[in-house]
């Protein structure tokens, strides 16, 4: 209790919070009062304080974890209170699939809270968006990718390509400790720079790498403390560094991106598109030329787009990748046998994604990893499209749906041991590898990462490749055991701040 109080006085002075406290008290007790009746049962759920609602119940820098524990007391189906909005929790497998894959129209739309709208405009791009305008950008940038290489043979080129460059930086520490995070994704965010730009950057160049970084940034502070408290009470925000910060980090790469753009336009061709900037110039220009009214296909649907793709498609696959090498480090006889299985079965060259049913063991690695790192545990906020009956419960329109994600990924009735690191999850009794359906990293439904088979394709490329070539040992002094698998929690959650050694394989 004391740490939610101590935090908000930090950001406000006593009178400033005194009055807003008032004010939301009589807002509480007006909109309590205004119920007549109501359209059906609601889901279970703690008792909320006016204004606080059930903060001070929520573990703010884990709240994934408290609400796991939630649902131990009142079900798969409850409501919480951040603050004086309600949130609806769906937890488990069963029912987080009834809700994104069976219900998926009315659980489909998205709930764009205070931090996202920082970022850009209201309702433009793909994440943070609904309506006929989020349809369309997200049909757009599926095709475009598709037709860029996604998760076909043109990618493949570019990521074995790419491999080489990481491996040459790995190489420059010639076996000494340090820290993955900037060379792995700089490598992951070329993939995603090469289809959209249609051309990769090099490590060195200041632009590129101060995109990566800022945009690294947001996704950590958005999951912060002091974000998840103003996504509450967006007061706060004058008082908060955070919130400036990331305004600050989304301003500087909307103009490099901006620049970006007006590079490529100044080289287009409309008869030969390169990437998806491209494509999009072109279908807004021909918008333009046809007079074509309430057309989607404008500047900033185009930098929204961009900037979800290039984010998107840089923290999670990066992040996914650090966690895999850091658990290799972490459990040596399971990249023994990574390493064993990758030399028996490729030996020297390039390992390609046609390899993949051939190293049932690597493959049930990977998808382990993709597990237990779980990287977006609280999935981002979903929102009723319209009143729902669900599970015997009613939700009304407008409402804030989580789908927690990490209740399917460590889902007791679904995992032998949902809370190790145990490849045979995915492995038969013959060694074969096999899907699980609760594996769903990248959700599921309408909401479904449109990148995943790109997505897929990097972390088997890129991760076999890695140990075809390095041992992954902690520093020297350091053990295993030191490596905190709990992670660091922002939008996404990261390995803890960690060193490794790339010891080059004789």
């Amino acid at each position: 209790m004391m740490a939610v109080v101590e935090t908000l006085l930090q950001f406000a002075s006593i009178g400033t919070l005194l009055a807003a406290l008032l004010v939301f008290l009589v807002l509480y007790v007006l909109s309590s009062n205004s119920k007549s009746h109501k359209e059906g049962k609601d889901p279970p759920g703690p008792k909320p304080l006016p204004l606080l609602g059930n903060l001070l119940t929520l573990d703010l820098k884990r709240p994934f974890d408290t609400l796991c524990e939630l649902s131990k007391t009142y079900g798969n189906v409850f409501q919480v209170f951040f603050g004086p909005k309600k949130v609806v929790v769906l937890t488990g497998y069963k029912t987080v699939k009834d809700a994104l894959v069976n219900r998926a129209e009315e659980f489909g739309d998205r709930d764009v809270q205070p931090g996202f709208k920082l970022l850009g405009k209201k309702n433009h791009g793909i994440i943070s968006a609904n309506g006929e305008s989020w349809k369309e950008m997200r049909r757009f940038a599926l095709t475009n990718l598709r037709d860029f290489g996604m998760g076909k043979r043109r990618s493949e080129d570019k990521i074995v390509e790419e491999i080489q460059y990481l491996k040459e930086e790995f190489e420059k520490f010639q076996g000494k400790a340090f820290d993955t995070t900037r060379p792995v994704n700089y490598a992951v965010s070329n993939i995603i720079s090469s289809i959209v730009y249609a051309s990769r950057f090099e490590y060195t160049d200041p632009r590129f790498t101060a995109m990566v970084d800022r945009a690294n940034e947001n996704v950590r502070i958005s999951g912060s403390v002091s974000m998840r408290l103003y996504n509450t009470f967006p007061w706060l925000g004058p008082f908060l560094n955070t919130k400036k910060a990331m305004v600050k980090n989304a301003q500087k790469n909307i103009e490099s991106i901006t620049q970006l753009i007006s590079e490529l336009l100044e080289t287009l061709n409309p008869q030969d598109s390169r990437g998806f900037v491209d494509s999009f110039l072109i279908r807004k220009l021909s918008d333009e030329k046809s007079n074509k009214k309430d057309s989607y296909f404008h500047q900033d649907n185009l930098l929204r787009s961009v900037v979800n793709l290039f984010v998107a498609g840089t923290d999670t696959t990066g992040t996914t990748l650090r966690w895999g090498l850091m658990i290799m480090a972490k459990y040596p006889h399971i990249q023994d046998r990574v390493q064993e299985e990758i030399d028996r079965v490729i030996g020297g060259r390039q390992p390609m994604v046609d390899d993949r049913n051939n190293l049932p063991y690597t493959d049930a690695v990977i998808h382990e990893v993709q597990r237990l790192a779980n990287i977006v545990p609280m999935n981002l906020p979903h929102m009723t499209s319209c009143d729902v009956n669900f599970n015997g419960y009613f939700i009304k329109k407008g409402t804030t749906v989580i789908p927690l994600l990490t209740s399917v990924l460590r889902d007791e009735s679904v995992w032998k041991k949902p809370h190790s690191f145990y490849p045979e999850h995915f492995l038969d009794e013959k060694g074969q590898f096999v899907k699980n359906d609760a594996f769903m990293p990248f959700s599921a439904g309408r909401r479904i990462c449109l990148g995943e088979s790109l997505a897929r394709m990097e972390l088997f490329l890129f991760f076999t490749s890695l140990l075809q070539i390095f041992r992954f040992t902690p520093p020297p002094g350091v053990s295993g055991d030191e490596l905190d698998l709990k992670g660091i929690v922002g939008i996404t959650l990261n390995p803890s701040p960690h060193k490794l050694c790339a010891i080059k394989r004789s």
